[in-house]
């Protein structure tokens, strides 16, 4: 097998066929109901964007920690944070929908609602654009820097690059951190305008990161029944059950600590939020999200018997997929359209994003050699084991 991952036509006509069912969608949802198509834009925006973001943050965690078993799958984290470019622009896209997602861009609401007012130095259309752009731009070159020196560690053997690589994963979190805080802040926590949690950054955070390892995991495990990392072991595969185990305990905790407080403390402006999700429609879906994210995972990845099965652990990973898309349904579909609502809309136009960014990934994937080269722990990699 080819150390290059060759596309198959299949693969780039389904993904096309997704685009365009998406694109569908998009048309009928603007042309029946616009807000409730800038909020589908939003929520499917905000989850790819997490998965980029929870894939870097993977990278960056590998080389700060130095760790050597996954040395051989860098590259498929990498791809995923390739679809950086992408994700940006549909993001600024997001603009001209403020108006439909945000009350706080309303001058009326400003005038009329004293929470929003004390607000709006702060949540004010320009400065939101402005904060969006740097993010954005602030990423991107961090990822486009992170691939730069992985393809030049194919080249040059040495430390240079990896070192290099591991310096700028230092800055990465640190401005991670910060911005991607403030980003959710902006674009996901703002549609409850008067509504606020101390935990919900952290939360979003430990979301990004457990949602891209499950990607990751499922990209690696596809890749590896293509023929692809022939030396992959079932203690890779043992590594890979315990990101989602332990992350499913940490999702679940910064979940449960958030509802806790909120729950004990009853104040009104607080419980507001957990009150319009937990009736009608809302109440199976707020249900759904911790089984799907938590009870699952937790379940069947605590045998160790189990974490060392690719089924298991394809079938949990994929299953995690969905279940981001849930968590992100119920913290902005409630803010913005407030009837439930899932339909050809919501489903076609996740189809059309999901579609693009396998197509964008799978081209990433083809345009350097899937096994790192000269990367420092790469024997240790293929060598790996307790």
């Amino acid at each position: 097998m080819e150390n290059k991952v060759k596309v198959s036509l299949k693969l780039k006509t389904a993904s096309i066929g997704m685009i365009l069912i998406g694109v569908l969608a998009l048309i009928m949802a603007f042309m029946q109901d616009a807000g409730r198509a800038w909020a589908n834009i939003l929520l499917n925006n905000y989850t790819f964007l997490s998965i980029v973001i929870g894939a870097t943050f993977f990278i960056a965690i590998q080389y700060i920690t130095q760790s050597g078993w996954s040395a051989m799958f860098k590259r498929v984290p990498e791809a995923i944070s390739g679809f950086m470019p992408i994700i940006g622009l549909l993001m600024l896209v997001m603009i001209f929908g403020v108006p439909y997602l945000y009350e706080w861009s309303h001058e009326d609401m400003r005038n009329s609602h004293e929470i929003i007012q004390h607000k709006s130095p702060y949540l004010n259309t320009i400065f939101f654009i402005i904060r969006m752009i740097l993010f954005l731009s602030l990423w991107m070159l961090i990822i486009f820097k992170f691939r730069k020196f992985s393809l030049k560690e194919d080249e040059i053997v040495g430390m240079e690059f990896f070192n290099k690589s591991e310096f700028l994963s230092k800055v990465f979190i640190f401005v991670m951190a910060i911005t991607f805080s403030l980003g959710t802040f902006d674009w996901v926590m703002s549609v409850d305008v008067t509504w606020f949690s101390t935990v919900y950054a952290f939360k979003n955070i430990a979301s990004a990161f457990y949602h891209a390892a499950a990607v990751i995991i499922v990209v690696v495990l596809l890749l590896k029944n293509l023929g692809y990392f022939p030396k992959m072991n079932k203690f890779h595969l043992q590594d890979f059950s315990r990101y989602l185990f332990a992350l499913s305990i940490l999702w679940a905790y910064l979940w449960f600590i958030e509802y806790l407080l909120i729950w004990f403390a009853n104040i009104p402006e607080e419980t507001s939020y957990y009150v319009q999700r937990r009736e009608g429609n809302w109440n199976t879906m707020f249900y759904l999200d911790i089984f799907i994210n938590f009870i699952i995972p937790f379940l069947l990845l605590l045998p160790i018997q189990f974490d060392r099965n690719k089924y298991i652990l394809f079938f949990v990973a994929g299953l995690l997929i969905f279940g981001q898309w849930i968590t992100n349904f119920i913290q902005i579909m409630p803010g913005t359209i407030h009837d439930f609502h899932i339909g050809f809309f919501e489903i076609g136009i996740y189809m059309g994003y999901l579609g693009l960014f396998i197509l964008v990934v799978s081209q990433n994937l083809s345009k350097a050699p899937i096994i790192p080269k000269n990367h420092p722990f790469l024997l240790e990699s293929e060598q790996h084991h307790f």
